[in-house]
């Protein structure tokens, strides 16, 4: 099924997103699920991510935010390790050269600096703005639910770059086009998994079908909860949020903007349809009165 911009192809796709992208009968939605609980900071998700894709090399000043030389997301970082260092410890642990000061092993009593990692990449979201807003097409929803830019066919109007909630997609200066994750759509094509995942040695990038990630995510989350770490908390996982649920999503270990998550992303294009359908009421009206003021002004 051929669809246009006029469609909006990324709205109201329901959780099939493939099927309401025109697919007659795809393949399990596809994703990542990102447990920053067991994130090393290793990099080699960026590394991996870089290799695969032959994305240029970036990150090698000194940003002077903990190990952070990547800094975010953009063009040439499709993947990015945030450290984030904090005065806070988790549940009972003791963090920091700090010990205790009293009640040495009790819960809440470790005083020191503690390090929160996460491996950010492109949402890959249900309700995806950047699909709207494309005029050429460059951007489109593959088979497994994902969302890929066209390089070739990218004119570099930006559009997509205010559209998405989450400020993934960038432009390249060089060549002017667009670029972000993949989710490695030609590994995914020869049935295999996107290279960060493959590269991750704890585990902490999963890849799979979606519904089965969010079962692992619910469960680990409990677990953590019965091992006293309370703060731990999904994101990105409710289909019910403001972007349908992302096909990209993260156990945290605190608030979303510690981490420079939104808290409450919602998809640019929503009031779109709205805007159109009020556009075309007020069109009509106006032809309507003009054509009034015509007749009424000829009889006379």
């Amino acid at each position: 099924m051929s669809l246009t911009w006029l469609d909006m192809p990324g709205l109201r796709n329901g959780q099939d997103a493939a099927k309401g992208s025109g697919y007659d009968d795809p393949p399990p939605r596809m994703g990542f699920f990102t447990d920053t609980s067991v994130c090393i900071g290793c990099k080699a998700c960026e590394v991996a991510c870089k290799e695969w894709n032959q994305i240029p090399e970036d990150g090698l000043n000194w940003t002077g935010m903990s190990y952070d030389n990547t800094e975010g997301l953009g063009a040439d970082s499709w993947r990015h390790v945030a450290f984030i260092e904090q005065t806070k410890p988790m549940a009972g642990q003791v963090t920091g050269s700090e010990q205790p000061q009293t009640g040495a092993g009790e819960p809440g009593q470790a005083e020191g600096v503690r390090w929160l990692m996460a491996s950010d990449v492109c949402k890959h979201c249900t309700e995806a703005a950047c699909l709207d807003v494309c005029p050429t097409g460059s951007l489109f929803r593959t088979e497994f639910g994902t969302v890929v830019v066209q390089e070739d066919i990218c004119n570099g109007c930006g559009y997509c770059v205010s559209a998405c909630p989450y400020g993934v997609i960038d432009q390249r200066p060089d060549d002017g086009r667009m670029w972000k994750c993949t989710l490695c759509y030609d590994r995914l094509s020869v049935g295999q998994e996107p290279a960060c995942a493959k590269a991750c040695p704890t585990d902490s990038i999963q890849f799979g079908p979606l519904d089965e990630l969010r079962a692992k995510a619910d469960e680990r989350v409990q677990q953590l909860h019965r091992d006293g770490v309370m703060d731990a908390r999904l994101y990105g996982n409710d289909p019910d949020d403001g972007v349908g649920g992302d096909g990209a999503f993260f156990l945290l270990l605190d608030e979303p903007e510690v981490y420079g998550l939104p808290p409450d992303p919602v998809v640019t294009t929503r009031d779109l349809p709205r805007m159109w359908r009020r556009a075309a009421a007020a069109t009509g009206a106006l032809a309507a009165a003009v054509a009034v003021a015509f007749v009424t002004g000829g009889a006379r």
